[in-house]
């Protein structure tokens, strides 16, 4: 009888330890979940996309938008749902980049933006980095970017 119960609590720490990884499908609807409780939450309102992204255009700037083909120039500060910032441009540092060099949801957000425009960003975790770490990002993480974009 005790072996039985040690085989049965073995099974079940094995069960509980197997991976019960979403599809992308189903981590989108969770993530679109937690963007909208934080929305909720922080008394915000955003628009969203189809892909899922979530954003606020906090200001409009003036001219055209960029393109994916465009090398933007921006500010910007990056962090999760907790608050906690993981990356973010120092005083009146900016980066320049082309769009098509960074993570799907910038390359869908920073578009929505007219220079001189401002936006916050509300980013599902399929959007960046997905199911991986990614330099200290843990993996599914639902990331939030303030943009400035300075030029293009």
């Amino acid at each position: 009888m005790r072996l039985f119960t040690i085989l049965a609590l073995c099974l079940s720490l094995f069960a509980l330890s197997c991976d019960k990884s979403l599809s992308p499908e189903e981590q989108l609807v969770e993530d679109i979940k937690k963007i909208e409780q934080y929305l909720t939450d922080k008394g915000l309102t955003a628009q969203k996309t189809a892909s899922g992204l979530h954003y606020i255009i906090t200001k409009e700037g003036a001219g055209s938008n960029p393109t994916l083909s465009s090398r933007v120039n921006v500010k910007y500060k990056g962090y999760y749902l907790d608050g906690k910032v993981f990356d973010q441009t120092e005083g009146t540092q900016t980066v320049s980049f082309f769009l098509t060099e960074v993570i799907v949801g910038w390359q869908e957000a920073i578009p929505l933006l007219k220079k001189g425009g401002s936006g916050q960003f509300f980013i599902p975790s399929g959007l960046a980095y997905g199911p991986n770490d990614y330099n200290g990002v843990p993996a599914n993480s639902v990331l939030i970017f303030d943009v400035d974009l300075i030029n293009f």
